[in-house]
């Protein structure tokens, strides 16, 4: 095989895995997501749930600072909803980093999410949007 056929199938292998993680991500996020039966569309609790169910993921699997970049990225924005999945994101990627087993996450998130409240000023406290502020659906 040549050089350059074996650096063109290295770049299609590290595209494939580039690609399969944040599907990964995403289904597993989505699977929990579709049965989770809470309210809140966007901006609601199910928003919470789903950022840092997400962010919880993506620490156990590549780090909580990978989690602080793509939320500085994502939500660099000055809106409530940025500030709101900021500091879920956070939270989430605490669970993911001390998480001891990946089955552990999912738990985790949904005990935070039970004792989670609309506005919530404490930093290890899950917070959403007065109901006022929800908008329907699932998705972004």
């Amino acid at each position: 095989m040549t050089t350059r056929k074996l650096q063109r199938i290295g770049v299609a292998a590290i595209v494939s895995i580039a690609m399969a993680y944040p599907a990964f991500v995403l289904l597993f996020t989505w699977a929990h997501v579709a049965v989770s039966n809470l309210p809140g569309g966007r901006h609601g609790p199910l928003d919470a749930y789903r950022h840092t169910l997400a962010s919880a993921v993506v620490a156990y699997t590549l780090g909580a600072p990978v989690v602080e970049v793509v939320t500085g990225i994502m939500e660099r924005g000055s809106k409530d909803s940025n500030r709101m999945d900021r500091h879920n994101n956070r939270i989430g990627a605490a669970i993911g980093a001390r998480a001891g087993n990946f089955s552990d996450i999912e738990p985790a998130v949904a005990d935070q999410i039970a004792s989670g409240m609309v506005n919530a000023t404490k930093s290890n406290q899950i917070t959403w949007l007065p109901e006022s502020r929800w908008r329907k659906g699932m998705a972004w």
